[in-house]
């Protein structure tokens, strides 16, 4: 038996050598995974089996089931963007790249309501759902069971009682301490809920290291949410380790709305392998003068839609660049355009967390930091409590609000949504509260990282090894 077992994880290692070197996104990559396939099996293979895969599998075919169903949803929704689509001559730079990116168009006749913090953000978002009248979609990476869980589930709940049409999705790592007594007392009302399940299938039963980290709200296709706050006391301030807790949402009004609520339906279809009947009719919002559109982002793209949409905003800037990014730990495109950026002469300005949730991730950003010295970027370290907003600032109009991190595992093992507007007065709302932000924040000076004793360079670079998973 134990001769059959070697020969079994052998023989598999040598296999997912192969697969390794023929899809490995680096050549280090493929080098890294197929030795220690060969060499050691018992340790590799397993590795291998959570952590090799690259790309989100299932998904192909799941669509091809309903191929024409679902194809018909999709035509039914560009065929009544088209009248809202805003004309060349008024399009950003940036645009182009990010349309062919994300299959999106700008659109134009939107609301775009900047909420800053958890109170402003859930008061909103509670509000929304109270007078929903036909359906609300809730989707979050993280739900908990606490105040503001409670809050929400009852809100849920009143709705679904009233005979609104109410479906719930969440993510099995992100609410991995959710109570099934949670999840029941919804569905009792008549909501639907489910989890994401990544693993569902039998060829994906490993495929456990993606994440739906995405955070949405919609109402009767009227009106939506997105940006950083999941559902938990913590988002309120209410966590004495990180409090105050600083982070950032959008409301949205108007055409957009539509693109946002079709990232919801797809990971909807995914899980549940239903599509519920919902409204694909736009409308304006009133006195909707803000050009926008979502960017969707996941591992089942063929490109890397996040970190590539990044790049381009950051190589079309001339001006200004902020950022707020409470894990930095970005790729080499991203590298590379923050340094042509700076070359520039452009304003570059990120300010991160000075209170970090994850040492390896805390610890691997001041190896970034470090690299982008002696350009005039300006680092910023939000000292007050946890900074978890993903937002960015490029120029005096466009701005991006969302779930994606500045990271490697948001870049490429994440389901995330960014909402790009592309207005002045928003990004003059922005502007504001990147300026309180850096009020608040210790100017972080890369030549005091030398004087730091040798035990905690060793910890940063150590940690930086783990930077593609990160």
């Amino acid at each position: 038996m134990i001769a059959a077992i070697t020969t079994v994880f052998y023989l598999g290692g040598i296999l997912a050598a192969v697969e390794a070197i023929m899809t490995a996104r680096t050549a280090q990559g493929a080098i890294a995974w197929s030795v220690s396939l060969v060499s050691f099996p018992f340790v590799a293979v397993p590795a291998y089996l959570v952590f090799g895969r690259t790309k989100f599998a299932g998904m192909i075919t799941a669509y091809e089931q309903r191929k024409d169903e679902i194809d018909g949803v999709i035509e039914e929704v560009h065929r009544n963007l088209e009248a809202w689509v805003v004309a060349d001559d008024d399009r950003p730079s940036v645009y182009a790249a990010i349309r062919r990116l994300s299959g999106t168009k700008l659109t134009r006749g939107n609301r775009a309501q900047l909420l800053i913090g958890g109170a402003e953000t859930f008061d909103s978002i509670l509000a929304g759902i109270a007078a929903a009248r036909e359906y609300v979609l809730v989707q979050f990476y993280m739900f908990h069971d606490d105040g503001l869980g409670h809050r929400f589930q009852q809100a849920l709940i009143e709705r679904a009682k009233a005979g609104v049409r109410v479906s719930v999705l969440y993510d099995e790592v992100g609410s991995k301490g959710l109570p099934q007594s949670y999840t029941a007392a919804l569905r009792d009302a008549g909501a639907q809920v489910s989890s994401f399940k990544p693993t569902q299938g039998w060829r994906n039963r490993f495929q456990i290291d993606f994440r739906n980290h995405r955070k949405m709200v919609v109402v009767d296709g009227v009106t939506g949410w997105v940006g950083g706050h999941n559902v938990g006391d913590e988002y309120l301030g209410l966590d004495r380790d990180f409090s105050p807790w600083r982070d950032t949402h959008v409301r949205l009004e108007g055409p957009v709305v539509m693109q946002l609520q079709a990232v919801i339906l797809s990971d909807w279809f995914w899980a549940t392998h239903q599509l519920p009947k919902l409204n694909w009719v736009p409308r304006a919002a009133p006195e909707g003068n803000v050009a926008a559109l979502i960017v969707p982002s996941a591992p089942t793209q063929r490109l890397e839609t996040a970190g590539l949409m990044f790049v381009s905003a950051l190589h079309s800037a001339r001006e200004r660049i902020w950022l707020s990014a409470p894990y930095f730990v970005p790729d080499e495109a991203v590298m590379k355009a923050l340094q042509l950026a700076a070359l520039r002469g452009v304003d570059v300005r990120v300010i991160t967390t000075g209170k970090g949730d994850s040492l390896a991730v805390f610890m691997a950003a001041f190896h970034y930091i470090d690299q982008l010295r002696d350009l005039g970027i300006r680092f910023y370290a939000y000292t007050p409590g946890f900074l978890h907003e993903k937002v960015a600032l490029v120029d005096h109009d466009v701005s991006t609000i969302g779930t994606a991190n500045f990271d490697n595992r948001s870049f490429r093992l994440n389901f995330e949504v960014t909402a790009v507007i592309v207005d002045r007065d928003f990004a003059r709302q922005m502007e504001a509260m990147f300026q309180q932000d850096f009020m608040h924040a210790r100017v972080i000076d890369p030549t005091e990282l030398d004087r730091k004793p040798f035990w905690w360079h060793l910890g940063v670079q150590v940690a930086r090894l783990a930077a593609p998973v990160l």
